[in-house]
């Protein structure tokens, strides 16, 4: 067991996001009797305050962020970007043309909200206390390009909190993504620059607009320029679990972010990985979240003088979310958590995974990785 705290930053604030109801994430249709609320419900993120207060109370604490200022939104995004999304929402919001990203008049300021808590939390890795930051977002972030909203997302808040360690004398930054969509929005924001390296593990779902989102975050994405090599993405096939991401982290993550020697980790922690999830098709338990956990400590306390942050991202199924947060936590802080009725277990577990498939997928990532990374 560590002697880590946890610093949660939030704010009520984010709470008042709210994208219009449909079908699922896609606009009502005729078939459908009754609208169903957007999967960025609310009750995600209160249940993992929930979880927090009930698994970790005696070394969970909470902050309070301030608001993300137009110049530390502007190191990512583009200025006439910024200005359309606040009048968007100051208009009420709506859905954003053919997407299934919707807002209402509070999103832009609770995404500023989000992005404070981002940079806030980077601040406090800076200073050197043995603490786990974790900026409890809402809206996500790593889909936000620098000139458009995508996947829920609306402003960057890893790629903006990246960019705040990058003004305070960090040199490098390593952004480790496990949310199981692509984060081509941070891909995009670090594509032709050498002093963050985006790693990003994710289910093979290629492009899904031609517009907002056409990276697909395949082998072949590896950067530009002086960038070229410090963009490393591995899809991974359907099925993926537990075994499968602790040979993605052993084989690929660990000695790329080892290698690259960076003095600040920072998570993308979409926790969708998971069996339950109603937007993904992966089979991560909590043994699984619990492993994700202890790699991305043992990066930090090997390369980084264990500066290390979490960024909340996805994860859709509000309970299971709960379970799989939980879980990389107690991996954080080297403890594990019996609950009442399941013990460790994952109540939401049901299949297998394909090892062969995975480890094929795996292979084919290092060889392609290996023209820029030492790997075996």
């Amino acid at each position: 067991m560590t002697d880590d705290t946890v610093s949660v930053y939030w704010h009520d604030r984010m709470l008042d996001h709210e994208p219009p109801a449909g079908t699922f994430k896609f606009p009502s249709m005729p078939i459908i009797a009754h609208e169903e609320t957007h999967p960025d419900r609310r009750e995600r993120i209160e249940n993992i305050r929930a979880m927090l207060g009930h698994s970790f109370p005696e070394v969970t604490s909470y902050e309070s962020p301030e608001r993300a200022t137009r110049s530390e939104i502007e190191r990512v995004h583009e200025p006439d970007y910024v200005d359309w999304l606040e009048a968007f929402c100051a208009d009420g919001g709506g859905r954003i043309e053919d997407t299934t990203t919707g807002a209402n008049e509070a999103t832009f300021d609770a995404s500023r909200v989000a992005a404070g808590a981002a940079i806030d939390a980077v601040r406090e890795a800076l200073e050197g206390e043995r603490t786990v930051p974790y900026a409890l977002c809402r809206p996500s972030g790593h889909h936000a390009r620098p000139a458009c909203a995508d996947g829920f997302c609306f402003l960057n808040n890893a790629a903006i909190a990246a960019e705040e360690a990058l003004t305070h004398g960090i040199d490098r930054v390593a952004i480790v993504d496990w949310d199981v969509h692509h984060g081509n929005g941070t891909q995009e924001a670090f594509y032709d620059r050498d002093d963050v390296l985006f790693v990003s593990a994710h289910a093979d779902h290629g492009s899904w607009h031609p517009e907002y989102h056409p990276q697909e975050g395949s082998l072949e994405e590896v950067g530009a320029g002086v960038g070229e090599g410090y963009t490393v993405n591995v899809p991974l096939p359907p099925g993926t679990g537990d075994r499968g991401y602790d040979a993605l982290f052993e084989r690929i993550v660990d000695p790329v972010v080892r290698e690259y020697n960076p003095d600040l980790v920072l998570v993308s922690a979409g926790q969708d990985a998971g069996a339950a999830d109603p937007n993904a098709r992966n089979l991560v338990t909590r043994d699984g979240f619990f492993e994700l956990g202890r790699h991305v400590r043992r990066l930090a306390d090997e390369c980084a003088d264990g500066r290390l942050v979490f960024v909340q991202e996805g994860g859709y199924q509000p309970s299971h979310l709960s379970f799989a947060t939980l879980d990389v936590f107690e991996g954080v802080l080297d403890r594990r958590v019996d609950l009442a009725r399941f013990g460790l277990d994952d109540p939401f577990a049901r299949f297998d995974e394909p090892t062969e498939l995975v480890d094929a997928w795996l292979a084919d990532a290092i060889e392609h990785h290996r023209t820029y990374w030492n790997l075996e």
